[in-house]
């Protein structure tokens, strides 16, 4: 029998035409630790098979230690081990016959009988055994052929379990990923499939023949031409690609497959074959897509909570004008004294509720605006004394209510102007100076002052009031957050009044800062630009 090799030739004994016999009729493998007690025999010997790719797939004990590989390293690269005297560039030069070789930690030089076998699925192994140490020697013709023979069979064997364990290895792996791979050879029609690929694409290896026709029909219209661009600029350019395109199952299920393809590429710079790896993304993608599907819907339901507040802000605006306007009158008996001065105390918690109330729907509908981005700014220069004056005045009964002192001494530039939206800015010192005496106990003092830095105004609101705990400082600031402590639930409020702030604060280009200490109080500090047009137009 003649195995072909290239241009040469190999002629093996009739025991190892028996053994390949033995694997076209695909006869029950020798166990492998009958193969093992069978070579451990022979330890007397060094012997190696290698794979085309110059790998040792298998090595005696005796190779091992005359090598000093290490016991437990499953395979080697040839030319890490030993070297041929011939000088051979690649394991394909290797012609069959006896060779002088060196390995590794040996000054002297081995001799090694190499043979190649190849299979008949067509795998090519290079098989070595150590002939003498000294000159060559002719080979006896038969008892060396047999006992050659015999030791080809084990090493194929080996070599046989060994690619038939990496097989079942990958193709779990294959199965754990849902990822499959391909080849298709330039010219012909099939593709070859993994057995991964053919569950994916829901077929038995025996039901369907994979080739660019029959594969472009399970491909969904939409993606067809994108997946044929890929292949078409892959042949052309010989560049890798990757895509996504989506497959109708004969069961009627929709796939989502992500492709990678590479380029194999000759000694000439010719493309020979595209190969590459196929997965199953479809969990992925449902997933993303409903993902995307709850985010538009979030982004339409809180459209339409923005839109639904602002309106009833406005409707229940106008009642509520209309309720405190005419407490007010009574209250102050504008026309004529009531009769039961009772009703009097009555007049004034309707005021006060209404207020109240009409406050809270004032904080919402700013709110709706700003996160609507409706909310414009009226821009302009006006006095920022007078401003900040204005909003302690404004907060100064509430103070003496609750016995706490409201300092302003640290105002001191009466002439100070900036440009900005004055209704805002008395807006975002109104909502810290209340904030301030709302969290301060009786007795407490809080502080306004303002301080002009070289790039912007600093204003700064301080108390000695409960604090805020660190680790609600990051979230105080967003709509309706507010400390949930139980010493803070007694104060009223919509918790806005920091978050408009906030925004009103960067809308002009500006920075809210909080520092605070349970117990000891807060202080909240506001750094607007003298100019918020031009800050806001070099931020554009």
């Amino acid at each position: 029998m003649v195995l072909s090799r290239g241009s040469q030739s190999l002629a093996l004994s009739s025991s190892v035409q028996d053994f390949l016999s033995m694997f076209g009729r695909k006869r029950k493998q020798i166990p492998q630790d009958s193969l093992a007690t069978q070579m451990s025999q022979k330890d007397d010997v060094a012997r190696i098979a290698v794979a085309e790719n110059g790998q040792i797939l298998f090595a005696s004990d005796s190779f091992r230690q005359l090598s000093h590989m290490d016991s437990r390293q499953n395979s080697a690269d040839i030319n890490a081990v030993l070297s041929f005297r011939a000088g051979f560039k690649t394991i394909d030069d290797v012609n069959s016959g006896l060779h002088h070789v060196k390995i590794n930690g040996h000054e002297t030089e081995f001799s090694f009988q190499f043979d190649w076998l190849t299979t008949p699925d067509q795998k090519r192994y290079l098989i070595g055994s150590e002939a003498s140490a000294t000159a060559p020697k002719k080979r006896k013709p038969s008892g060396a052929d047999n006992q050659n023979s015999e030791e080809l069979a084990h090493f194929m064997s080996l070599a046989h379990a060994t690619l038939e364990r990496s097989k079942k290895q990958l193709e779990e792996a294959e199965s754990i990923a849902r990822m499959g791979h391909w080849q298709w050879i330039i010219g012909q029609d099939d593709i070859t499939w993994s057995d991964e690929i053919y569950r994916i694409f829901g077929f038995a290896p025996d039901e369907f023949k994979p080739t660019i026709e029959s594969m472009a029909t399970l491909i969904n219209r939409r993606d067809i031409a994108r997946v044929n661009q890929a292949f078409e600029r892959a042949i052309i350019e010989h560049n890798n690609y990757d895509m996504e395109f989506s497959i109708t199952r004969p069961d009627g299920q929709v796939r989502y497959i992500h492709c990678e393809g590479r380029c194999a590429i000759d000694e000439d710079d010719d493309l020979t074959a595209l190969y590459g790896i196929m997965q199953d993304m479809t969990e992925r993608v449902l997933y993303e897509q409903e993902l995307k599907a709850a985010k538009e819907s979030a982004e339409r339901a809180y459209a339409a909570k923005s839109q639904f507040l602002a309106n009833m802000s406005h409707e229940l605006r106008t009642p509520l004008n209309a309720v405190i306007g005419f407490s007010e009158m009574m209250q102050q008996q504008l026309l004529g004294p009531i009769g039961n001065e009772k009703y009097l105390d009555y007049i004034n918690g309707i005021r006060e509720s209404g207020e109240h109330l009409l406050d809270l729907i004032s904080d919402i509908l700013d709110m709706s605006k700003i996160e609507a981005g409706k909310y414009e700014l009226v821009l302009e220069e006006f006095n920022v004394a007078k401003t900040m004056k204005m909003a302690a005045h404004m907060v100064e009964n509430r103070a003496l209510e609750g016995e706490i002192k409201l300092n302003i001494k640290g105002i001191q530039n009466d002439a100070l102007k900036i440009v900005g939206d004055r209704r805002a800015f008395l807006q975002i010192i109104l909502n810290l100076l209340s904030n301030a005496v709302k969290f301060t106990n009786q007795n407490g003092e809080v502080k306004l002052e303002c301080h002009e830095r070289a790039d912007y105004l600093a204003v700064k609101i301080i108390d000695n009031g409960i604090g805020i705990p660190a680790n609600k400082l990051a979230n105080i600031t967003r709509p309706f957050e507010q400390v949930s402590d139980s010493y803070a639930r007694d104060h009223e409020g919509s918790g806005l009044g920091l978050a408009i702030t906030k925004e009103l604060t960067e809308l002009h280009g500006g920075h809210l800062h909080i520092d605070s200490i349970v117990g000891r109080g807060t202080t909240v500090t506001v750094r607007l630009p003298y100019d918020a047009h031009q800050a806001l137009k070099n931020k554009k």
